[in-house]
């Protein structure tokens, strides 16, 4: 006979572990499932983190979460080959609480997050796969998963599942569709070895201030971007790849983050550092356009596994959607349990909690930005017409006398091949998007 909870939470990364604790503190019985041996242990990440989410369910989360730096200087870096322009922003604002944003190693983080809603009550059971779902909406609603344990089904009232990319379990609750290859992208990432003080020096910060890098112009042709983000004692170097241009090239991701290594902007960043981990990582990169159905009759789905993650070629922001809609979904699981209906009408709250708190708001405002990141004129044609059209501005030519910023614009445009047309419309795209 199948063990029984309130809730069963398949997948304890961000979005269910912050799910598992919203239900476990309301004094729901909770089983996270876990496939790797601890929360994390199969996780990789290629940026910061915005924990601030946490400020409503853990107070004074800062004082205990396993951080590596508080990011304190952001920096968006165009590349060519001999060439860069950056624009980096710092502040001492960012390095003192409520702070702003930090790096961590997510198995430290996710298992640090997993271990607060077993203290608040939930049942975590490691190394343990979810193979498929007990039931079925509409034939009398999903009631539990089955597991690759002997005798391993676990029946519950309501399943969330978060359970990753490319969600095995909203597959067969049949809301998540085919996958669009041209909706992912391949995040791979080097973790170098350097004396913390070697870090602190190279990226001018102090003792446990933090820099992150958005790149792009970096990844060989291929449509994606790059980053490089510092740790207490590594940095941590890699790209993000579109999926089907990467496919195409015929490289390898580890080949596009060795040259970009090389580059003599980067380089001087990153010598001497030893390797100590290479990971790889599917992410989903459509945005709003690629959503699937959030719920189905006795079942919520929320971060990767609903596609909740903004990334757009250089820019990418994950964690906090998840944990975000993962406290919407224990949120929403605790309000239909309480009423006696988890079927998909009971838990139409969950789309209305997402769409009134950041999580779709943001995702409905920034829908474009995969386009317009990914699009040929700014991976292909913008990072060299900005960088000439900087050198050209900068470059002193007397005798003769200095064309104007207009001047020069119109020639860097005609050489990358860009009407100034489509430049303008791409600007009022780009302030659209992210104004």
């Amino acid at each position: 006979m199948a063990e029984e909870f309130d809730v069963v939470v398949v997948g304890a990364g961000p979005a269910g572990s912050a799910a598992a604790l919203v239900l476990a503190r309301a004094g729901k019985s909770v089983c996270l499932l876990e496939r790797g041996p601890f929360p994390g242990s199969k996780n990789m990440y290629g940026g910061v983190i915005y924990p601030r989410i946490l400020d409503g369910l853990i107070p004074n989360w800062w004082e205990e979460a396993p951080v590596q730096r508080w990011v304190t200087r952001r920096a968006t870096m165009v590349l060519t080959g001999t060439q860069s322009l950056t624009v980096d922003y710092r502040t001492e604002a960012w390095g003192r609480p409520p702070y702003n944003g930090a790096t961590a190693y997510r198995p430290d983080f996710d298992a640090w997050l997993a271990g607060k809603a077993v203290e608040a009550g939930a049942v975590l059971a490691c190394e343990t796969t979810a193979t498929g779902l007990l039931g079925a909406p509409g034939k009398g609603g999903i009631r539990g998963v089955r597991t690759d344990r002997p005798g391993g089904e676990i029946g519950a009232r309501l399943v969330i599942a978060c359970d990753g990319v490319n969600s095995l379990l909203a597959k067969e609750a049949g809301i998540y569709g085919k996958a669009d290859p041209h909706h992912f992208t391949l995040g791979a990432k080097e973790t170098l070895a350097l004396p913390a003080r070697v870090i602190e020096e190279r990226f001018g910060l102090a003792e446990h201030e933090g820099a992150d890098f958005e790149i792009v112009g970096c990844t060989e042709g291929v449509a994606g971007g790059g980053f490089l983000y510092t740790n207490r004692e590594t940095v941590s170097v890699g790209v993000v790849l579109h999926l089907p241009e990467l496919a195409a090239s015929k490289k390898r991701p580890e080949e596009i983050i060795a040259s970009m290594k090389a580059n003599p902007v980067i380089a001087p960043l990153v010598a001497g550092g030893e390797l100590v981990e290479y990971s790889a990582h599917l992410i989903p990169e459509g945005g709003w356009v690629m959503l699937p159905g959030l719920v189905a009759d006795g079942m919520l789905v929320a971060g990767d596994a609903a596609a909740l993650c903004l990334a757009a070629g250089i820019w990418l922001e994950g964690v906090n959607f998840a944990i975000g809609s993962g406290m919407a979904a224990g949120e929403t699981a605790l309000e239909a349990l309480d009423s006696g209906n988890v079927s998909a009408p009971g838990l139409a709250g969950y789309r209305k909690r997402l769409e009134g708190n950041f999580v779709l708001a943001d995702h409905r405002k920034l829908r474009r930005a995969p386009h317009l990141m990914l699009s040929d004129r700014v991976q292909h044609r913008y990072p060299q017409m900005i960088c000439n059209l900087t050198e050209a501005m900068f470059t002193v030519t007397n005798p003769e006398p200095k064309k104007g910023i207009l001047a020069h614009t119109r020639i860097e445009a005609r050489r990358a091949g860009v009407r100034l047309g489509q430049l303008a419309r791409d600007t009022a795209s780009a302030l659209r998007t992210y104004g």
